[in-house]
């Protein structure tokens, strides 16, 4: 069986080191010509999604994964924040958590060199299709022909192969930009670091302003301790960050300095207190960078709204989902192990392809809507702050619970 993965990020390159195991013959066409040029957030992988990987990559690959990662049980409590550096209440315990946090670069690396000389970088896909006999097809920026008996797009939001499936896109912007940046624990004043700590944290203000502080230390919160193991981009106690505005074009044209400081400008406009902002204030300019939210239906029904064939999808292109939740890319990689097991069914000859094919898009729809049901929940929140009554209600009732989390704290 030939199978063609259209992108390599997490979901494809997954599907890939799995089927590569295995003995299948894929191939996976990739257009950036560099597997380290992705996005700087972290990624956040649950119990569901390490067992998942598992599944799909050698024990040797799992362990230098570990090596890399932080290890969310060594965490303190997330921490909730007002716009002046309130403490306003915690998150749960996170000692029995088995989730593990991981650069998103180093994850794509682990899971490249697993796939090896089946991933073709560089190669831009332009259309997709069936041939005469019907057997999938792609058609490359080169003008090559290649044909398979699977067509699989791991494309992203804006997938060529499931606007082919769906014909249309299958998500739409949500009204929030995002802008990620990343800044180390030692560039941060004593005061902060001491504020921040070990954990992450989430500032949600009046206008749709909000802030997310993740902390990620893969060396002194190593899950396993193995540092000859290691391959983390990180190397030390980092704080990676991530700034939310209701949508507009104003500072997406910018990058570097100019935008942190457009950043820090707008929410200094919305009445921002500094302290909350030196992660922002010192970070590396470098590493800042704009992104939409897209967000696909909450509705399971809405998901791969086509019939089941020899092209499918997974991931973003199906379910794509904001960061606010952590579970897209651990929801990828669980459809790429689900897909997995149903073509080793069709290798065994236990199951026709379309029938695997059907069984994996049902078991996604589910996962998709769970998934996208938890970000839209906190999307919506921060929306709801962009509206009068909404403004009003987090202005007053912020400074209350801030007293009072003050009051137990003391007691």
């Amino acid at each position: 069986m030939r199978i063609i993965v259209i992108g390599g990020g997490i979901g494809g390159l997954a599907l890939a080191a799995g089927l590569r195991g295995n003995g299948f013959d894929v191939v996976v066409f990739e257009r950036d010509t560099d597997v380290t040029a992705t996005g700087g957030y972290h990624i956040t992988l649950d119990g569901r999604a390490q067992a998942a990987l598992r599944q799909l990559v050698p024990p040797e690959v799992v362990e230098r994964l570990l090596a890399s990662s932080s290890a969310l049980r060594l965490r303190d409590p997330d921490a909730f924040w007002d716009w002046h550096g309130r403490l306003l209440g915690h998150g749960p315990r996170l000692a029995d958590s088995p989730s593990v946090d991981i650069d998103r670069i180093t994850l794509r690396t682990l899971l490249a060199d697993a796939v090896g000389d089946d991933l073709q970088l560089g190669r831009t896909v332009t259309s997709v299709g069936h041939g005469e006999d019907g057997m999938p097809q792609v058609v490359l920026a080169d003008g090559s022909t290649h044909r398979c008996d699977l067509l699989v797009g791991a494309d992203g939001a804006h997938s060529l192969v499931a606007k082919h499936l769906a014909g249309g896109p299958t998500n739409e912007p949500v009204g929030i930009i995002g802008f990620s940046g990343r800044t180390a624990a030692e560039d941060l004043s004593p005061l902060e670091r001491q504020r921040l700590g070990p954990r992450s944290g989430m500032v949600i203000a009046p206008r749709g302003a909000a802030l997310y502080v993740g902390f990620l230390d893969p060396v002194g919160n190593a899950v396993l301790d193995a540092p000859h193991l290691r391959a983390s981009v990180t190397n030390g106690p980092t704080y990676i960050w991530g700034a939310m505005f209701p949508e507009s074009g104003a500072l997406r044209g910018l990058g570097g300095d100019e935008l942190r400081d457009g950043l820090l400008a707008r929410f200094r406009r919305y009445g921002w207190g500094e302290r909350p902002l030196e992660v922002i204030a010192r970070a590396d300019a470098g590493s800042i960078a704009a992104f939409r939210f897209n967000a696909a239906s909450t509705r399971a029904q809405d998901l791969a709204p086509w019939p089941a064939g020899r092209i499918t999808a997974l991931g973003d292109a199906v379910h794509a989902t904001p960061p606010t939740a952590g579970m897209g890319a651990g929801a990828a990689i669980r459809d790429a192990a689900k897909l997995f097991t149903e073509l080793r069914e069709v290798a065994a000859e236990s199951i026709a392809l379309t029938v695997a094919v059907s069984r994996f898009e049902a078991d996604m729809r589910v996962r998709g809507a769970e998934i996208l049901t938890l970000a839209m929940r906190t999307v919506r929140w921060i929306l709801a702050t962009d509206t009068t009554l909404g403004a009003a209600v987090t202005t007053a009732a912020t400074p209350v619970i801030a007293t009072v989390n003050r009051l137990r704290q003391r007691r």
